[in-house]
């Protein structure tokens, strides 16, 4: 191995190399003030227009601009110095690379915001539950598009032949094809709940033992919120090949009240029962008016009052079975209906 210049490194003088890397140290400097620049003193001027647009677009356009200009900075300083054409050629193509990505992640930013900001509320207004369900669906498209057409310029640009890597990747297809077919099956399933539609966003549905709310349905998977507040991301497959309860789409809960009273209740003491549970049944706004009250059986410790109801979609399931049922107790121990709790009496013969 020869021996190391220290006067002219890598074959280029000290000078050289000092230059360099002033230049580098300028073009960062000089990216931050560009940045500072659009921040501060560009932002006060286009916060006093009427106009939105200008200021998303500048909200979305000072980061990438920042980092494209110190990046091109960095570039021009490094040609400077006297290369070999190898290293010209490795330092060129990263920055090929580097400013296509920069390209890619400024129009995914722009199609996000533009999104968010024009289409969304139009969704928002929107009476169909549909358009809440295909737009996850399209910010994610268009995010991999845009990043697929980045990655072909870019290896483009950069001197690779696209077509052979394409051709080089149809050779393996079969074999991606045997290690993504869970993955197909998902793409599929995410079909199936957008044209079948068991549930929407934000329905409540039990399926493989999870019972919470739909947040997203993605391309993949579909994420539920459990009651217990947990986040379970669930592959679609399971949706096409499981059983769904959609527990939104009821529409009204029903209850049944089993009502048990002692032995020694009389005739009337039933049906007294009876009418005070109809009565507070159907004084309650959130239940539905085909109620069902009466006396079915003999138990062995209770004689039965049944009692039907139907609390409306929408009602507080929890909070009317709580007041009708405080006030079931309340009425009947006015009345001095009992309540039978299992029991048994026990008879003895004497034997002579």
């Amino acid at each position: 191995m020869g021996e190391f210049n220290w006067q002219e490194p890598f074959g280029n003088p000290l000078l050289d190399w000092t230059i360099t890397g002033g230049l580098i140290i300028a073009s960062v400097i000089g990216a931050k003030a560009v940045y500072w620049i659009f921040s501060t003193t560009l932002r006060k001027a286009l916060a006093k227009t009427k106009n939105e647009l200008d200021d998303l677009l500048l909200s979305l356009l000072e980061t990438p601009i920042a980092y494209f200009l110190g990046t091109f900075g960095i570039w021009k300083s490094l040609n400077y110095l006297t290369l070999s054409v190898r290293a010209e050629n490795i330092i060129d193509k990263l920055y090929y690379l580097l400013v296509v990505g920069f390209v890619a992640w400024t129009l995914s930013r722009i199609i996000e915001a533009l999104i968010q900001t024009y289409l969304v509320p139009i969704i928002e207004k929107s009476d169909s539950d549909l358009d809440d369900q295909i737009l996850p669906l399209l910010r994610k498209s268009l995010k991999i598009l845009i990043w697929l057409i980045a990655i072909v310029i870019g290896l483009n640009n950069a001197g690779y032949d696209v077509g052979a890597i394409v051709a080089g990747l149809g050779i393996g297809g079969l074999a991606f094809a045997l290690a993504a077919q869970d993955s197909v099956k998902n793409l599929f399933g995410g079909f199936t709940i957008f044209t079948d539609k068991p549930f929407k966003v934000k329905d409540r549905v039990k399926i493989g033992g999870f019972d919470g709310n739909v947040e997203e349905i993605g391309i993949r998977s579909t994420r539920i919120r459990t009651l217990e507040g947990r986040m379970v991301t669930i592959p679609n497959s399971k949706f096409a090949d499981s059983a769904i309860e959609n527990v939104s789409s009821e529409p009204n809960r029903k209850v049944v009240l089993n009502l048990g009273l002692t032995y020694d209740t009389d005739e009337t003491g039933i049906q007294n029962a009876i009418d005070i549970a109809k009565a507070i049944v159907e004084g309650h706004n959130d239940i539905e008016p085909n109620i069902a009250v009466g006396f079915n059986a003999f138990n062995d410790s209770s004689m039965n009052v049944i009692v039907v109801y139907r609390i409306s979609s929408g009602g507080d399931i929890l909070g009317v079975q709580t007041t009708v049922n405080l006030e079931i107790l309340k009425q009947f121990n006015a009345a001095k209906l009992e309540f039978a709790f299992p029991t048994q009496t026990l008879h003895l013969n004497k034997m002579n």
